[in-house]
């Protein structure tokens, strides 16, 4: 599943996965494939049965040590899951996010001004990292001038793997591990010295139940928040510009009707989803789909694959403005992610931004290399010519 010609259009693969071995064991390590709707809704709707410890199982391979976006409240459930994520969610409410439009609404124009001076420019590093980057750097208040050290701390942290490809990826890796984890501790300390009118403050005075975040878990949460906040944020947009640029004719009707584009934002999510799958460990033996899972194995349910189940869907290869279904690209229950009326929000600031400034998107390049991660899926780079409305 981490093969480049694989990476490259999943989609296809997918959908033989789920004609003919919905439940199968995978390269690397063996995990167990789900692929069809049905199924990966029953595992992600049921953590009594699939515990979230599966991100320590794809996360943390014993030659990584401890990496704490494996330790942070997406890999936990039950008590402690509730304990964290109460104490988290009020900085996430609908009042603390829309607080942030402006602000983002701003940056977007600014980026797409850039982006109509060069004319032509890599849209990853130049639009869809620095917008979420920005976004994170006002939630945490932190230095603007590391942001472009964000993504590739990111990478690096989602892009583990069972083994290490190499001694450069391993090296990488654990350097990143130190360097974010170091960083971040830094500023919980200097924090701690002087607060400010951050989450990282509010997070070291929150209570709840008249009990506090140690240091650790605020470093865990701050790790998943600025990962999960740049992995599905910089894949939505760059696979949205992609598709664009493919598909004048949606182009052309988003251009006409700019309040389509929250429609656009959830068929894409289906369609193309940022994140591809999320690991779980079973909890016992279970069968699924007539194949039995032994208990303590991994289950990787694919959301992309769900997302196209034409079981589920009409016509899923099919991008539909108006399609009426979702998909399952932010999860479900207990583990819905806390960030997503925040990641809706950057995406539908720099769409609007990115329509109103341009009338079109030429790729100028027609070889793209995608991200080695297991869970998510975008290009490194995406090199597109831009054309001024």
């Amino acid at each position: 599943m981490l093969a480049p010609e694989f990476r490259a259009n999943p989609h296809p693969n997918f959908a033989e996965l789920r004609r003919n071995t919905p439940v199968v064991q995978v390269e690397p390590a063996g995990f167990w494939a789900i692929s069809r709707y049905d199924d990966v809704a029953f595992v992600i709707k049921n953590p009594q049965l699939f515990s979230s410890e599966g991100f320590k199982a794809a996360w943390q391979p014993a030659w990584v040590g401890y990496n704490p976006l494996a330790n942070s409240m997406l890999a936990q459930d039950g008590t402690n899951h509730t304990r964290l994520r109460k104490l988290v969610s009020r900085a996430f409410n609908a009042s603390a996010t829309t607080r942030l439009e402006a602000p983002i609404r701003k940056t977007a124009h600014l980026l797409a001004d850039e982006l109509a001076q060069k004319g032509e420019a890599d849209f990853v590093s130049m639009f869809a990292m620095p917008l979420p980057a920005f976004v994170i750097g006002e939630l945490l208040g932190l230095d603007g001038s590391l942001h472009h050290r964000f993504k590739a701390w990111s990478d690096d942290f989602v892009g583990v793997t069972p083994e290490p490809m190499g001694p450069e990826h391993a090296q990488r890796t654990l350097a990143s591990i130190a360097d974010l984890t170091r960083y971040l501790t830094e500023v919980i300390e200097a924090r701690r010295r002087s607060p400010t009118d951050d989450l990282v403050s509010d997070l070291m005075s929150e209570e709840v139940e008249g009990q506090h975040l140690t240091d650790r878990e605020i470093v865990d949460f701050l790790v998943l928040l600025l990962i999960a906040g740049l992995e599905t944020t910089v894949h939505l947009l760059s696979n949205s510009l992609l598709f664009l640029a493919e598909r004048p004719d949606e182009l052309a009707r988003l251009r006409a009707d700019l309040t389509l584009v929250p429609r656009f934002i959830e068929e894409m999510l289906r369609y193309d989803p940022p994140v591809q799958s999320v690991p779980r460990i079973a909890m016992s033996d279970v069968t699924i789909s007539g194949v039995k899972i032994p208990k303590g194995d991994v289950v990787l349910a694919i959301i992309a694959s769900a997302n196209r189940d034409e079981r589920h869907y009409t016509e899923p290869d099919r991008f539909d403005l108006h399609r009426e279904q979702p998909g399952l690209s932010f999860g479900y229950g207990v583990h819905y992610c806390i960030g997503a009326q925040l990641a809706r929000m950057e995406a539908r600031c720099g769409l609007e931004a990115l329509l109103s400034r341009f009338s079109g998107f030429k790729r100028t390049s027609t070889s793209l290399t995608w991200s080695q991660a297991i869970t998510v899926r975008g290009p490194h780079a995406l090199p597109l010519r831009f054309i001024p409305a």
